[in-house]
C-alpha cells in the first residue's frame, strides 16, 4: 500500500489544481500518469444536473467507439431459427435459444454484450437478476434488441466498441473511452462519438446545464478535469 500511495502521490503532482484542462490536454495528461504496470483504462465521469429520480429526466444511450476499447469483445444472441444462422454468419461468439437461457440461468456468463431478436425477449426476460446486475440485459434503449436483419450490423458494432452510458442514482454517468497505450488522437475521438451521442440523448425534460463536469482518469490514476467549453465543442455546441 505504501508504494502504491507513493506512485498514486508522484502522478497526482502532474495535475494542476484548479485548472480546467481540454480534451486534447487531459488525454495527453492522462497517459503519462498511466504509470502502472497493466495497460490502463481511461474512463470518462460526468456529473449531469438531471434529477435520476425523475424517469422523464433519465439519459441511456448507445456511442459507437470508432477507435475501439482495446479488448476482446465477445458477442452473445439470443436467436433462433433463420436468426440464429444470421448471427453465426455475422460473426456471434454464442448463440442460441432456450439451452442459453438455462445455461445463463444456471450462473454462466463468460461474455460482454448480449444481444436479441424480439420474438426472444419473452425468455431473456426471465434472466432478468442476473444479467441486469452485470448490465448484460438487452434492451431496445440501447440498441440490443433488434430484428434478425439488423444482427449483423449491431454484432459488428459490439466488436468495434458499442458501449452502453446510462444515469446512475448520484446523477453520474461512467463510461469507459479505451486503454492508456492508445494513441491520444483516438482517445480523442472515443471521446468525441461519447460526446456526441450524449448531446443527442438529452431529454427534453431536461433543465438548466445538462452537464455540470467532467472529469478523465485511468484505472490507477488522479482525476483530471475537463474544461466544459472543450468537451462540449466536440459535439458541434
Amino acid at each position: 500500500m505504501a508504494d502504491h500511495g507513493k506512485r498514486f502521490e508522484a502522478v497526482e503532482k502532474l495535475v494542476e489544481s484548479g485548472k480546467d484542462y481540454t480534451a486534447a490536454e487531459a488525454v495527453a495528461l492522462a497517459k503519462q500518469a498511466a504509470t502502472c504496470k497493466f495497460d490502463e483504462t481511461v474512463e470518462m465521469h460526468l456529473k449531469m444536473g438531471l434529477d435520476p429520480r425523475n424517469s422523464a429526466q433519465v439519459v441511456r444511450g448507445v456511442a459507437l467507439m470508432p477507435h475501439g476499447l482495446g479488448k476482446q469483445v465477445r458477442v452473445l444472441v439470443f436467436a433462433q431459427g433463420d436468426a440464429e444462422k444470421i448471427a453465426r454468419d455475422a460473426g456471434a461468439d454464442i448463440v442460441g435459444g432456450d439451452d442459453l437461457v438455462e445455461k445463463i440461468a444456471g450462473g454462466w456468463l463468460e461474455f460482454d454484450v448480449a444481444i436479441a431478436t424480439p420474438e426472444m425477449m419473452g425468455k431473456v426476460g426471465k434472466l432478468g437478476k442476473s444479467l441486469g446486475r452485470k448490465g448484460l440485459m438487452p434492451n431496445p434503449k440501447a440498441g440490443t434488441v433488434v430484428p434478425a436483419s439488423d444482427l449483423p450490423q449491431t454484432i459488428k458494432e459490439a466488436r468495434m466498441g458499442r458501449v452502453e452510458f446510462k444515469l446512475d442514482r448520484t446523477a453520474i454517468i461512467h463510461v469507459i473511452l479505451g486503454k492508456a497505450s492508445f494513441e491520444e488522437e483516438k482517445l480523442v475521438g472515443n471521446m468525441t462519438s461519447l460526446m456526441e451521442a450524449i448531446v443527442r440523448a438529452k431529454p427534453a425534460a431536461a433543465k438548466g446545464q445538462y452537464i455540470k463536469s467532467a472529469f478523465l482518469t485511468t484505472t490507477m490514476g488522479p482525476g483530471i478535469k475537463l474544461d466544459m467549453r472543450s468537451i462540449m465543442s466536440l459535439a458541434g455546441v
